[in-house]
C-alpha cells in the first residue's frame, strides 16, 4: 500500500503520457481486428481533427495542474473533505473516493453540460464527431476542459482527496473512457458482465446517437450505475444508432476544426427531439 500510494503520489510525467498514448493505440489496434461499425471513413484525418482536441487538452490541465495539487494538499493538511472526515483507511479512502470523485468529477459535470445550455455549447464539440471511436473520448473544446477541470477540482476538495487518489482516478478516468468510447464489437456475455460496474462501449454509444432524447442518457464514465441511480439509463439496439448531432450533421461544420473552436460563440441551435416511429 506504501509504494502504491508512493507510487500514484509522484506519478512520472512520462508513465501518464505513456497511458493516454498506449490507450489510444490499444483501443486502436483492437477497433481494426473488430470493428462494431466498419471503418469506412478517412481514420488519418478523423485522427488528426481529435489529437489536435487532444493535445489542447493536455495544454489545459498542464497549465492549471497546480490548483489540483494545491487542493489535494489542501485538503489533507486541514483534514477537510468527507473521506478526511470519516477517517477511513487506505481501502475505505480508495474506494469511497473513487467513487465520489467519478460522481463528481465525470457524471455529474457531464449532466450539467447537458443541461446548462453555456456548459452544453462548449461541450457540443465532443457530440459532433460522427465516427466515434477511441479517438473521440479526448475531443473536447479547451472551454470544455476548463469546466470539467473546475468540477474534477471541486471533487477534490469536497471528497477531501489525497494527490495519489486524484492520480488513480485521472488514470481510471482515462482508460476507461477511451474503452467506452472505442468502436470495439464486444462479445455480449463480456459485456454484460462488465456493465454492471464500469461502462462499455455498448452502454456508451446511445449518448453519441445524433438526437435527444438518447443523447441524454448513460453519462457515465468510471461506474455504471450513477446512471441507473439517477435513472439516465437506457439500453438500445446500437446497430440503429446514427453518431453526431442533428444541429451540426454537414462535414463541412462537424469536420472543421476552425468552426468548432467558435461553436460555443456562435447563436445557440436548438436540437430536434426525436418521433417515436423513430424509436429506437
Amino acid at each position: 500500500m506504501e509504494s502504491f500510494i508512493a507510487y500514484f503520489s509522484d506519478m512520472p510525467t512520462p508513465h501518464r503520457t505513456g497511458l493516454l498514448v498506449g490507450g489510444l493505440t490499444i483501443f486502436f489496434l483492437i477497433e481494426y481486428a473488430a470493428p462494431l461499425f466498419a471503418l469506412n471513413y478517412n481514420r488519418t484525418k478523423h485522427t488528426l481533427h481529435n489529437i489536435f482536441f487532444t493535445v489542447t487538452t493536455v495544454i489545459v490541465n498542464f497549465v492549471m495542474a497546480f490548483i489540483l495539487v494545491w487542493s489535494a494538499d489542501w485538503v489533507v493538511a486541514k483534514q477537510f473533505g468527507i473521506i478526511q472526515w470519516a477517517g477511513f483507511d487506505f481501502w475505505g479512502q480508495l474506494i469511497v473516493g473513487l467513487l465520489l470523485l467519478d460522481f463528481l468529477g465525470a457524471w455529474l459535470a457531464h449532466y450539467v453540460e447537458h443541461h446548462v445550455t453555456w456548459m452544453w455549447k462548449f461541450h457540443s464539440i465532443h457530440h459532433t464527431d460522427q465516427h466515434v471511436d477511441t479517438t473521440t473520448a479526448n475531443r473536447h473544446h479547451p472551454g470544455e476542459s476548463v469546466i470539467r477541470f473546475l468540477f474534477t477540482t471541486m471533487g477534490v476538495l469536497l471528497v477531501g482527496a489525497p494527490i495519489w487518489l486524484v492520480f488513480v482516478y485521472q488514470s481510471l478516468s482515462l482508460v476507461l473512457s477511451q474503452f467506452n468510447h472505442s468502436n470495439i464489437k464486444m462479445p455480449k456475455w463480456l459485456d454484460d458482465a462488465l456493465v454492471w460496474i464500469i461502462c462499455t462501449p455498448n452502454m456508451h454509444r446511445v449518448h453519441h446517437h445524433y438526437r435527444q432524447p438518447y443523447s441524454d442518457t448513460n453519462y457515465g464514465n468510471i461506474f455504471s450505475f450513477w446512471d441507473r441511480i439517477f435513472g439516465t439509463y437506457v439500453v438500445v439496439d446500437n446497430k440503429k444508432l446514427v453518431y453526431g448531432l442533428d444541429t451540426h450533421m454537414d462535414s463541412k461544420e462537424a469536420d472543421n476544426i476552425g468552426f468548432l473552436l467558435k461553436i460555443p460563440f456562435l447563436p445557440y441551435r436548438h436540437m430536434i427531439e426525436y418521433k417515436k416511429e423513430e424509436k429506437l
